[in-house]
């Protein structure tokens, strides 16, 4: 478990460090003649406010230390042991059960070489450490020492005249922009941000709910009401030691997404980039096809269980403390249930972002916490509940099959970035409609192990998963007896990823662009206005958009008709540009970033010239580049038609 954690805060790190501006440790190279064979090569160090980097001597089985190494290729010198170090601060580490040791604020590191080659001027050495605050990243960096005392020049990021020319080409001269700060066109976009959140809090209380009805939880009612009915003479005072353990069951899981919301303030792109990373994809598929093979009972997930002892024994404090970790100690012994349907609330929100993920986990809390705080305050409740049994295990295995279909969303997802052609539509849908099919032959008791009698809640059920089954069916013909859409808008595969057609990568088999160049060029022939469509191979809006409202007669005529349709993958990192297309693009800040995919690219556009990294993102421009509208996302059929009617009766007036 150590290890996964170290493995976790490093993948994460390592995102961020690919996608962030900014570095958190600046080092300065010097050197001090010791002798004729003798040098100090130095590194001075500066640690960001609330940064720390870990020391060459912190301790094995904790946060990695760090290494100092001569430059691969390098010889004629020998490092005299290991280097000396400024002052350091020590501090026990929880996670770890050690203390740890690492350089605050500032730092001096002193490594002494030995030359054995008169003829050697210059010296490369790598520092390869770790930096961490909420989360960690990696730093490893080599420095070049000059024995001679002659100033050396660091190795920069230089930019050739191609990539200056080709950063200025992303740098649209975009006329009327003053409608891009502008919202009275288009003022929904605050209300679907809200429905957006409400939706994903109540996602988040379902996934509680159903919390709630596992083994490991449900069981635990009648012990913690009684503990906390029984533990005082006042009953007010024992039913609001309840509502405060409720409350810490809310705070214990909003606090999981934490470290998320320091990943979006660092850069907005980042948490968008790694939910659209393909092995982070296939990552969430094969977690969830583990998490469903825990909830089928082929075995069972659980935290190391000194936590649980630890956090039992903490419980006996008492007071506020005591009540702290007693709903510590159930979110680590209810994690066999709980995990898996925590992992899906995480992997589905985090291309949200760090306050979707956040309001999910909270609701997810809210759900599991509600029950114990009602049947505290109303004991007499508890015989209206039904006894443990059989029931709680189908309850688990129906969720095994739930995991099951969401995994293989995460498949798709990889299959489109990829390129790959493996997931299509029909095959996608095929799976879903054999698991509901499996699904109901479970709970029909033909299938698995039988917990009990088959009721008849468990009989409709059944019903109505093969019901599910019967309307997926047809979806795997190329001219299905009725359309899927509506239920699998945004997770199914876009109808175009087909294998009875030619995939074309526009969306209802419209002509579109995948060049802003050539896009642009075309309106120009041929006078029309752009609508210009950031979009992703695994954004589900951008489907639920395409399938739900494009698909509208009146908009689709609009769009096939009157607008040239230009869509941008910005999650398209799988596509190579031409190598006389790949360059370094020059942030406004100074820094660069390397442009070497389509998706690269098209991301970089978006992020340049409209400062945000959401997709769906809908821009209407003339040829000239002037902005028609406001910028539209996520929204309703009737919004989105007068955006685009506003649009069109603006650029014929000019």
């Amino acid at each position: 478990m150590k290890k996964f954690f170290t493995l976790f805060l490093l993948f994460i790190g390592l995102a961020v460090y690919s996608q962030s501006d900014d570095n958190p440790v600046v080092v300065t190279p010097k050197v001090e003649k010791i002798s004729d064979t003798e040098y100090d090569l130095i590194f001075d160090v500066l640690i960001a406010e609330d940064w720390h980097l870990y020391s060459q001597y912190n301790p094995e089985d904790a946060s990695l230390p760090m290494t100092i190494a001569p430059a691969e290729g390098q010889s004629g010198y020998t490092l005299n042991g290991k280097a000396k170090e400024s002052e350091t601060e020590t501090q026990f580490s929880e996670i770890w059960g050690k203390d740890e040791i690492f350089f605050v604020d500032e730092g001096k590191i002193i490594q002494r070489i030995t030359v054995s080659d008169s003829t050697l001027t210059k010296i490369t050495l790598n520092l390869d450490a770790q930096v961490c605050k909420e989360y960690c990243l990696p730093f490893d960096e080599d420095f070049t020492f000059s024995l001679t005392g002659e100033k050396v020049a660091q190795t920069v990021a230089e930019v050739d005249d191609k990539s200056k020319e080709l950063s200025q080409s992303l740098n649209l001269d975009l006329k009327n922009t003053v409608l891009l700060k502008s919202s009275t066109d288009t003022n929904s976009s605050g209300e679907d941000e809200d429905n957006s959140l409400l939706n994903i809090f109540l996602l988040g209380f379902v996934g509680g709910l159903l919390a709630f009805l596992t083994p490991c939880v449900f069981p635990m009612v009648p012990l913690t009401v009684s503990f906390f009915t029984k533990r005082t003479e006042k009953k007010g005072k024992g039913v609001g030691s309840a509502v405060l353990y409720g409350f810490f069951i809310v705070l214990i899981y909003g606090l999981i997404s934490l470290p998320f919301h320091f990943l979006d303030t660092l850069d907005p792109e980042i948490l968008n980039s790694i939910s659209t990373n393909i092995w982070l994809n296939l990552f969430f598929f094969v977690i969830l096809i583990f998490f469903a093979g825990s909830f089928f009972g082929f075995y069972e997930l659980t935290l190391p269980s000194s936590w649980s002892n630890k956090a039992d024994s903490a419980s006996n404090v008492g007071g506020i403390l005591g009540i702290f970790f007693m709903a510590l100690t159930l979110a680590i012994v209810s994690f066999s249930c709980t995990g898996p349907i925590l992992g899906s609330l995480l992997a589905g929100s985090l291309s949200g972002g760090a306050t979707q993920l956040s309001v999910g986990m909270v609701g997810f809390g809210l759900a599991l916490a509600l029950p114990f705080a009602l049947f505290a305050m109303f004991p007499n409740w508890l015989n209206t509940l039904p006894k443990s049994g059989g029931w709680l295990n189908t309850v688990k295995v129906v969720l095994g099959f739930i995991e099951l279909a969401f995994a293989f969303k995460f498949l798709s997802n990889a299959d489109l970035v990829g390129h790959w052609g493996l997931l299509k539509r029909e095959i996608f849908i095929g799976i879903w409609a054999l698991i509901a099919f499996l699904l109901a032959l479970y709970l029909f008791g033909f299938i698995g192990k039988k917990y009990g009698k088959i009721t008849l809640f468990r009989v409709l059920l059944g019903l109505g998963s093969l019901g599910l089954a019967v309307y997926l069916a047809p979806g795997v013909m190329e001219k299905p007896a009725w359309s899927q859409n509506k239920l699998l808008s945004g997770f199914a595969p876009p109808k175009f990823h087909s294998i009875y057609q030619k995939d074309n990568h526009c969306p209802l088999n419209l002509n579109c662009f995948k060049d802003f160049d050539e896009g642009v060029a075309y309106a120009k022939s041929v006078n029309k206005p752009v609508l210009l469509d950031f979009t992703g191979w695994a954004c589900v809006n951008c489907r639920k958009m395409e399938e739900n409202i494009w698909s509208q007669p009146n908009i689709y005529s609009l769009i096939n008709d009157d607008y040239v349709l230009i869509s941008l993958y910005v999650d398209d990192h799988q596509r190579t540009l031409p190598e006389e297309q790949q360059f370094d693009f020059i942030k406004s800040n100074g820094k660069v970033k390397r442009i070497r995919t389509y998706g690269d690219k098209w991301a970089t556009l978006q992020a340049a010239n409209f400062k945000t990294a959401s997709q769906p993102f809908y821009v209407l421009m003339s040829p000239e580049l002037e902005v028609l509208n406001s910028p539209q996302q996520y929204t309703d059929h009737a919004t989105y038609y007068n955006w685009l009617k506003t649009g069109l009766d603006r650029f014929n007036s000019n």
